[in-house]
């Protein structure tokens, strides 16, 4: 016998199936997206990184020039670049040129430092388990732009990655 007018409640296997490959495809769609947009913001955290060094750089060198701060070497004979010796300088401070003389007011156990970096910014695509000045390739001023090498100061800093960027550029060239 037969009851006429009784609904049956739930899905089918073919409705459910449909759900599922519809959920697939736009979850396939999806991942794409997402690995795409996190490249993005490294891209962009590199090209902060790397803006922020070069601009704490320039600032090291302007002051040393103005002879705001106590460079090494003598920039006068050409024997110094005006640049600094390393990365951690610009984030433990240099000693201000005006600090501890005779007219300044200070003593010698209380020089004034002047700071470029609060802390050295990581390159995103490098190893984290290295500190943050490892993370970047260094160049001295007197190291050609075709291959830039470390030395007695830091002149540029480029990233260490072998990528290439969503432009078709090697990262190492920014």
């Amino acid at each position: 016998m037969r009851t006429i007018g009784v609904h049956r409640r739930g899905f089918t296997l073919i409705e459910m199936l449909v759900v599922v490959l519809i959920v697939g495809i736009l979850a396939s769609a999806a991942v794409p997206l997402a690995e795409l947009n996190s490249r993005r913001a490294k891209e962009a955290e590199l090209r902060a990184g790397l803006r922020t060094l070069r601009g704490a750089l320039d600032a090291y060198r302007t002051d040393c020039l103005k002879q705001q701060i106590k460079c090494e070497g003598d920039l006068l004979t050409g024997k110094a670049s005006g640049y600094p010796p390393s990365l951690e300088v610009l984030v433990s401070g240099v000693e201000d040129a005006g600090a501890g003389s005779a007219g300044g007011g200070a003593s010698a156990g209380s020089a004034k430092k002047r700071y470029y970096l609060r802390r050295l910014p990581r390159d995103p695509f490098a190893d984290t388990r290295v500190t943050a000045a490892q993370t970047w390739g260094l160049r001295s001023y007197d190291s050609p732009p075709e291959a830039p090498a470390p030395g007695k100061d830091v002149f540029d800093v480029y990233s260490l990655s072998e990528g290439r960027g969503l432009d078709g550029s090697l990262y190492r060239e920014w």
